[in-house]
Order: C-alpha cells, then sequence, then structure tokens
C-alpha cells in the first residue's frame, strides 16, 4: 500500500506518524500492557457445553463454558461444529484441557489521548487509540506462540516464519467470545471470572461486556490438532432457548445479543 499510486503518500504519511508515535510511547513509557492467562482440566459435556475443573483437584467441577453450533444445513460429508467439538468428551475417561486469557495494551491509552484531544490534536488522540489496539493484538498473538511452545507446552518444537504465522500455519485457535465462533458476548463474563481479570490486571468487564481499557483482546485456547476457526451463523429460536436453559439465563437478554444470527436457516 506504502507504493499504491493513489493512496501510498498518504499510507506513507501515517506510517511514518505512526512509527514516531510509537517510539514516544516506549521512550516515555507512556502505555503499559499486562496479561493474565489460565488452564483448567477439561472435558465436553452435553454436546455443546465444555466443564471445567479445579487445576489442583481434576475432579472438582469449577465452572461450565456454554457455545453454540452451527445450524445451517450443509452436505452430507460436512459436520455442524461447535467449539466444544476440539475438547475430548467426558465419556473419553480422561481429562482434556482448555485455556483462557485477557491481554490488554491499553492501560494509559485513554490518558494519552485525552492529553492530544485538549491540544486540539484529534489525529494523534486517534493514532494512540489505533495503535493501542495493535499493540494488543501483536501481545496476544506473541502470547500465544508462548502458550503453544512453553506455557501449555503443546508445540515446543514450533518453527514458524512470520507469513505463516500471520496464515494461522500453527497448531490451535484462540477464538473470542462475540466472534463467529463464539458470538455470545456474555462467555466474556465466565473468563473474566475465571482469571480475576479485574483484580489482577485492572480489565474490567462493562454491563454490556464490552471491555476497559478498550485496547484488549480476550478469548479461549484450544490445542485439538483439528481445531479451526468457523462461523456458526445463522441459527435457530430454539438453540437460543436451548442455551438460555444451559446458561441458566433470561431469554431476552440472550436474544438481543444474538440477534444477528437468528434467522431463517
Amino acid at each position: 500500500i506504502l507504493k499504491d499510486g493513489k493512496v501510498g503518500a498518504a499510507a506513507t504519511e501515517l506510517f511514518a506518524d505512526a512509527q514516531a508515535l510509537l517510539k514516544q510511547i516506549l521512550a516515555e513509557k507512556l502505555l503499559k500492557a499486562r496479561a493474565i492467562i489460565g488452564f483448567w482440566p477439561a472435558n465436553t459435556v452435553a454436546c455443546n457445553d465444555v466443564q471445567l475443573y479445579q487445576a489442583d483437584e481434576p475432579d472438582a467441577a469449577l465452572t461450565r463454558l456454554h457455545f453454540l453450533r452451527q445450524q445451517i444445513p450443509k452436505d452430507v460429508d460436512l459436520d455442524n461444529l461447535c467449539l466444544a467439538d476440539f475438547v475430548a468428551p467426558a465419556t473419553a475417561g480422561y481429562r482434556d484441557y482448555l485455556g483462557a486469557f485477557v491481554v490488554t495494551a491499553g492501560i494509559g491509552a485513554d490518558k494519552l489521548a485525552a492529553h492530544f484531544e485538549a491540544e486540539h490534536n484529534d489525529y494523534s488522540a486517534l493514532l494512540v487509540k489505533a495503535l493501542a489496539d495493535r499493540l494488543a493484538e501483536a501481545f496476544a498473538e506473541q502470547l500465544h506462540k508462548r502458550v503453544r511452545m512453553e506455557l501449555w507446552g503443546y508445540e515446543p518444537a514450533e518453527n514458524l516464519s512470520p507469513g505463516e504465522l500471520i496464515k494461522e500455519k500453527y497448531r490451535g485457535i484462540r477464538p473470542a467470545p462475540g466472534y463467529p465462533a463464539c458470538p455470545d458476548h456474555s462467555e466474556k463474563a465466565t473468563v473474566f471470572e475465571l482469571l480475576q481479570a479485574d483484580a489482577e490486571i485492572g480489565v474490567k468487564l462493562t454491563e454490556s461486556f464490552a471491555m476497559t481499557p478498550a485496547a484488549t483482546v480476550s478469548g479461549l485456547y484450544f490445542s485439538h490438532p483439528q481445531s479451526r476457526y468457523f462461523s456458526v451463523g445463522k441459527i435457530s429460536t430454539e438453540q437460543v432457548k436451548d442455551l438460555a436453559i444451559r446458561k441458566n439465563t433470561g431469554l431476552d437478554e440472550l436474544t438481543r445479543l444474538l440477534s444477528p444470527n437468528l434467522g431463517s436457516l
């Protein structure tokens, strides 16, 4: 894009401005990045749920994560996927594992943006927020690599190029609640409760399940060799009703949260 005939000059200027601001942020320590992760024994139960167990007592139930399953008709040889498919079922006779994470690069971003806004420099204020968002995504990517190679360690010999990392050629996924494979934003509440993200790293969850600071990423770690990203897509009201029962929560609230997924199959 930097060499594009139409937008190359503007893109080059923006890139230079972002690099200069990033150097200032690093030199003056204007932003802070923090993260918390955890891993728990886990098994799939009731087809679409994952039961987590106490880390130090694998037979003691801890909490459940609730997922949705694809319902759009497919060819006979294609499965309707659910994230729970990537965790060993309770009938397997052994405990699998599931991870969770919350990472932020936005501590200090609002203060820095407000400083620029007070100087009527809206451009730099927007640039701060954009940089913080990209740093949070980069932090999540770097941490996921450490999870695969060290912290969980299921791929200790991984050796991928930057291009292969961008194309997600590695084993495992880190889907986020509110995104296509897990469209229910309210599952963030379980992630935040598991990790005590507010107390441990100062990241909060609002009543509408937005994360503050805004430059924050949260999600789950799956290690199954066949795990992959997918979109749940359109689902029936019957599945939403079933989810409300499984989560023991109000149907109206879930219907509102999942309204983009409701429709004709």
